[in-house]
């Protein structure tokens, strides 16, 4: 009987301490995110406003702009990739490894 007390008194504190730890983690996480969303959405007007006023074009949008210059990215990269891709085959038939 002694024990089933202490038993009951041990599911208790633990109940309490578990339930204390989800109130402290989600109060924490939910800070970092609204900071998260502050510093995200401060950093996107910043380049929104950058795009606008240098690298849009006459007439374009902002959102035009950045799907225009991430395309362009792409591009670049792939043609990089192309480039290495082609020294890679060259060095390796300069030595004998490719005919």
């Amino acid at each position: 009987m002694a024990k089933s007390k202490l038993v009951k008194a041990n599911e208790r504190i633990a109940e309490g301490v578990v339930g204390g730890y989800k109130k402290i983690e989600e109060g924490v996480v939910g800070g970092y995110k609204k900071i998260e969303k502050g510093a995200m959405g401060g950093f996107n007007r910043i380049v929104d406003q950058f795009v606008d006023n240098f690298l849009a074009k006459e007439g374009e949008s902002v959102k035009d702009a950045r799907k225009r210059l991430a395309a362009e990215q792409q591009a670049a990269r792939e043609k990089g990739r192309q480039k290495a891709e082609d020294a890679g085959a060259q060095a390796r038939r300069k030595a004998g490894f490719e005919s």
